[in-house]
């Protein structure tokens, strides 16, 4: 069993930055990619940042520019630099480690809270 460990979430005022760090207990490298998603309030879990074991990454739109995705291998972790933080990036942040297409482990969450 694979557990992912969040930190780094918190308070934040817009145009601020954060860092995300997730730990896992597994090689990351073994797993198809690592991502983050995120959910607000309301709102549907949505993925934000996507790197793929050969070091291919994806964003969705609205962060695109703002937040970069990357790992340490060697470390087993995989980061979120957000910049230029918006109110509208308010939500708990979930790592996810992909197994396949179809399963994978997430991340307990942290919430990552911006103010006006």
């Amino acid at each position: 069993q694979v557990q992912l460990v969040e930190s780094g979430g918190g308070l934040v005022q817009a145009g601020g930055s954060l860092r995300l760090s997730c730990a896992a207990s597994g090689t990351i490298f073994s797993f198809n990619a690592m991502a983050w998603y995120r959910q607000a309030p309301g709102k549907q879990r949505e993925r934000v940042a996507r790197i793929t074991s050969s070091g291919s990454t994806d964003y969705t739109v609205s962060v695109k520019g703002r937040f970069t995705i990357s790992t340490d291998n060697a470390k087993n972790t995989v980061y979120l630099q957000m910049n230029t933080l918006k109110p509208e990036d308010t939500a708990v942040y979930y790592c996810y480690a992909e197994k396949n297409w179809l399963a994978g482990y997430w991340g307990q969450g942290t919430q990552v809270t911006v103010s006006s």
